[in-house]
């Protein structure tokens, strides 16, 4: 049966961009087609619903039960560090009565901390798969734009809530409902789940220079255990010293530096995201021991590792991720 009735549950954290890109998709649906018109309930998660606002859309206060919807959307773009009593209960009363459950972005750290995702392919954003991964070992985390389960659907959120949108009226009403609403809205291509998430390489680096290209990629694939620049060029063909001119003229920097850049770059994100050890995630990047790895981030951060990750367990800024009691 289409859908007929969707609920969305959503956190405070949810970005204007998410819910407009879901409210519009299902505003021109309706009005492509009468038959695609679905009654949409818009619940805030936690807090108040009059702090909650957007236009167009009526926010509600969560209710005791979410029976006899077709749908329910949990939204948010920031991990949340707890559940409310209240909305763990409404979720999980939801899936008990076999209501299909939809994520959106950080709304899987709903679903995966009530165990709903246990042993599901799940779409989590990049910038939280290694937090997530840690915290939820469970759940099969892909970097898919989405990902579709039987009665789990999970988006890494980004224009992807756009793709997902569409496939969704796509699955309950159609193919030509779906192109129809897409041509409408302009988009160019329904992208499909199982496209990846990362910008291409070569768009990121700003060059399309294959052995730039070719280099990057060995360096993004070596982080434990590093390669020379000579066994680099060596890979790609070149010279080290045509490598060395490549990276300079795209990059502004030397191989060697870049590489290193791109090893702390990856530390810190472990660092901040994850409860591993200052010295695995050294060694996980390619240091030789625990002072060699603290002296290149301090030199890189002005700060050292240690630092840096109670400073920002203090202050709850750690990439989103609920904060953690400072390391001893």
């Amino acid at each position: 049966m289409p859908i007929k009735r969707i609920g969305f549950l959503v956190w405070p954290s949810t970005r204007p961009l998410t819910l407009a890109l879901l409210d519009e998709a299902l505003r021109v649906a309706a009005r492509v087609s009468k038959e695609s018109a679905l009654h949409c309930s818009w619940w805030v998660a936690e807090g108040d619903a009059s702090s909650m606002s957007f236009p167009g859309i009526e926010f509600s206060p969560l209710p005791s039960s979410l029976e006899g919807y077709d749908r329910l959307i949990v939204l948010a773009d920031e991990p949340m560090a707890q559940l409310p009593t209240a909305t763990a209960n409404a979720v999980r009363q939801a899936a008990r009565a076999s209501v299909p459950l939809t994520a959106i972005s950080a709304g899987v750290y709903v679903l995966a901390q009530l165990g709903l995702l246990d042993g599901v392919r799940t779409a989590v954003h990049w910038r939280w798969q290694d937090d997530f991964a840690e915290r939820f070992p469970k759940v099969i985390a892909t970097t898919h734009l989405f990902e579709w389960e039987k009665h789990r659907v999970t988006a890494c959120g980004g224009m992807a809530t756009l793709d997902l949108a569409l496939a969704l009226l796509g699955r309950e009403f159609g193919g030509e409902l779906a192109g129809s609403v897409s041509e409408e809205l302009v988009v160019e291509r329904i992208r499909d789940g199982g496209e990846r998430q990362r910008i291409p390489l070569r768009n990121r680096l700003g060059s399309s220079h294959p052995k730039l290209t070719q280099a990057v990629m060995l360096m993004e694939a070596n982080i434990e255990e590093p390669l020379t620049t000579d066994e680099i060029a060596t890979h790609v063909c070149v010279s080290r010293r045509q490598l060395e001119r490549i990276f300079k003229q795209y990059l502004n920097r030397v191989p060697s530096q870049y590489y290193l850049e791109l090893r702390l770059n990856r530390a810190r994100k472990l660092l901040l995201q994850t409860s591993k050890s200052i010295i695995q995630i050294g060694l996980s990047c390619g240091f030789s021991s625990g002072p060699h790895f603290s002296s290149a981030y301090r030199n890189f951060f002005g700060v050292t590792p240690r630092d840096d990750r109670n400073q920002r367990r203090a202050s709850g800024a750690v990439e989103g991720v609920a904060a953690l009691p400072p390391e001893q």
